[in-house]
C-alpha cells in the first residue's frame, strides 16, 4: 500500500514540487498546509502515514507541530524538511521523535524512496550528514534533563540492557545497518532484528534516529569514534 502523505511549508513552490514528484510515484497526498499550526490540524483530521514538516514556519514552527503530531498520535512518521544539513533544529526533531530529515534541494528519486522507506517504519539515516548532526548538537555523558528540547519517552538509562545490546546501540550510533551489524558481529540478520526491537523496547524508542541520538547523548558513542 502506498504511504499517505501531508505536506507542511510556508512556499508554494516547494509544496508543488513535491506534490507533483510523490503523486506522479503512487503517492497520495492528502493535503499541503503553510504553517505548524495548520499542520496540526491537518494531522489530526487526515491521518496521514508520513508528514513533510518544514522546520521554519510562521505561527508554530516545524519542531513543535512535530511534537504535537506525534503526542497525539505516535504512529505519523515526520520528515522534516530543512535547507541546511546541520540545522541544531534537525537535532531537536530527532530526539523529540522524527523518522529523518531531507534537505529541500532533495532529488525526486530520493525524496521518493526516503518517504517509502520511512512509511515501513525505519528511519532515515543518511549516516555521514546523521552523524556530522549528532556529534555538533548531542552532549555525550550529560545530563539529558538539561537539554530543553528532550522528549520524555525515551529513556536515556543504559543499565537494562544486555551487554550484546549495548554493543548493538554502539554500532548502531555509528551509523551501521542491520546487514553490517550482523557481518562485523557474525550472526544472523534474524537475531540483529530481535536485539534491534528489544532495545528500542527498553529504551522507549520509535527508531534508528532516536537510537544515534541516546547512543551519543549517554557518552556510549563519542565524537571521532571510527567505525
Amino acid at each position: 500500500m502506498n504511504p499517505r502523505v501531508l505536506i507542511a511549508d510556508d512556499q508554494a513552490l516547494v509544496r508543488t514540487g513535491f506534490r507533483m514528484i510523490l503523486t506522479a510515484n503512487g503517492i497520495d497526498v492528502l493535503g499541503e498546509v503553510s504553517d505548524g499550526l495548520e499542520a496540526v490540524e491537518a494531522a489530526a483530521r487526515l491521518k496521514p502515514d508520513v508528514v513533510l514538516m518544514d522546520i521554519r514556519m510562521p505561527n508554530l514552527d516545524g519542531l513543535e507541530a512535530a511534537r504535537r503530531i506525534l503526542a497525539a498520535d505516535p504512529r505519523i512518521r515526520i520528515l522534516m524538511l530543512t535547507t541546511f544539513d546541520l540545522d541544531e533544529y534537525v537535532y531537536e526533531a530527532l530526539a523529540a521523535g522524527a523518522s529523518g530529515f531531507l534537505l529541500k534541494d532533495v532529488t525526486p528519486e530520493h525524496l521518493v524512496a526516503s518517504v517509502r522507506l520511512v512509511d515501513t517504519g525505519d528511519a532515515l539515516l543518511a549516516p555521514s550528514i546523521t552523524r556530522r548532526l549528532v556529534e555538533k548538537f548531542a552532549a555525550p555523558g550529560g545530563d539529558p534533563a538539561s537539554a530543553p528540547t528532550r522528549t520524555p519517552a525515551i529513556h536515556r538509562d543504559l543499565a537494562a540492557l544486555t551487554p550484546r545490546e549495548r554493543e548493538i546501540l554502539a554500532l548502531m550510533g555509528r551509523g551501521l545497518s542491520n546487514t553490517e551489524l550482523a557481518a562485523r558481529l557474525v550472526l544472523s540478520e534474524a537475531t540483529v532484528k530481535t536485539h534491534v526491537a528489544h532495545i528500542f523496547t527498553k529504551l522507549s524508542l520509535r527508531d534508528r534516529a532516536q537510537a544515534v541520538v541516546v547512543a551519543y547523548e549517554t557518552g556510549l558513542v563519542a565524537p571521532g569514534d571510527e567505525d
